[in-house]
């Protein structure tokens, strides 16, 4: 449940509409073609790569991987075995960022800690309750489905958008949740009915500027949270550590400004991708693609995850940069991709 924090704030159809290319152009580049390729730090984004590249399932893939486990210098590692693909051409990428909030929380509902984030109903069907009757009906009440409840009801519905997160409960603990499933009503985005009704220009949403507005608002914030239907449930995951990144779409934890998010329809899920980034803060790295999302679609398209907590969603938020991004795909795939064209 992906997507970018700036995406489903304005939804992806707002953001950009360039259509979905069936046949993308296809352009096999050299390494001395990539911005900054020199510079990076390829032993880290080699590390990332082995957290998923075992779970590939194309054989080609695979060899590379066992490859790759013997340690090799990973540039060298890199540079002998793939080939740098632009998919698209000339189509300007689109970046966006997203992050893993954490909530305070309890175990245990008291005054302060009042909103429930709840697991997956066992009755679900498509469309069921909507968010309105979940949260201001109490239609879930009573039924024992509260994984735990939190102090703020905006930063809930945020955690819902982003699909996973932390909640931090008063001993220090930590409980990590993950996306469950949902209700079945097609997500309305709130940004947006905030532009339609001229509170703001869609220069200036973004979920601190709708955070700040619920908040200075309660009773009319409250009605702009249930203008959006849609409803996602959570799962408790437990990690070994509960240091790392959440469950990426290969179900391993993914890794703060090394993972980002992809259309797998044209990007392999655990390929490496190199993005330049023409932002306020320009980026030029080699990124592992372990996660995707419901607004990340398209040739040029990623999400960047930018780690944990407040300041991590601060820095995501502030992403919507342009640029383009590079998929390395073994020499096989790459010569097999150009004799296609």
């Amino acid at each position: 449940m992906r997507g970018g924090l700036f995406s489903l704030v304005l939804s992806a159809a707002s953001l950009f509409s360039s259509p979905v290319m069936a046949q993308p152009e296809i352009q096999i580049l050299r390494f001395e073609d990539l911005d900054g390729w020199a510079e990076d730090d390829h032993e880290t984004a080699l590390e990332v790569f082995l957290n998923t590249c075992p779970d590939m399932a194309d054989d080609e893939w695979l060899r590379l991987c066992a490859v790759a486990q013997q340690r090799p210098v990973a540039r060298t590692f890199f540079e002998l075995f793939f080939r740098p693909v632009l998919i698209g051409g000339d189509q300007p990428a689109l970046f966006t960022g997203y992050f893993e909030p954490e909530l305070q929380g309890s175990r245990v509902e008291t005054e302060r800690f009042r909103y429930p984030v709840y697991r997956m109903p066992p009755d679900v069907e498509e469309p069921w309750h909507t968010r309105r009757e979940i949260e201001a009906e109490g239609r879930l009440a009573g039924r024992g489905l509260e994984i735990a409840w939190v102090d703020d009801a905006v930063e809930l519905f945020f955690l819902q958008i982003q699909g996973s997160g932390r909640i931090r409960l008063p001993d220090g603990s930590v409980i990590r949740v993950g996306y469950a499933g949902r209700n079945g009503h097609r997500y309305r985005s709130i940004g947006q009915e905030l532009i339609r009704r001229g509170i703001y220009e869609r220069h200036q949403v973004s979920a601190q500027v709708i955070q700040a507005w619920v908040n200075r608002n309660p009773s009319e914030g409250r009605e702009l949270l249930y203008h959006n239907p849609s409803y996602v449930f959570f799962r408790e995951i437990r990690t070994r550590n509960p240091d790392d990144g959440p469950l990426g779409a290969m179900n391993r934890s993914i890794t703060p400004m090394r993972s980002i998010a992809v259309d797998p329809a044209f990007t392999p899920l655990g390929a490496p991708v190199w993005i330049e980034t023409e932002g306020e803060i320009p980026l030029r790295q080699l990124m592992i693609a372990q996660d995707t999302g419901s607004a990340i679609q398209g040739v040029q398209r990623a999400d960047i995850f930018h780690g944990f907590g407040d300041i991590a969603g601060r820095a995501a938020g502030r992403i919507r940069d342009p640029g383009r991004m590079i998929v390395l795909l073994p020499i096989e795939h790459a010569n097999q991709m150009g004799s296609d064209v």
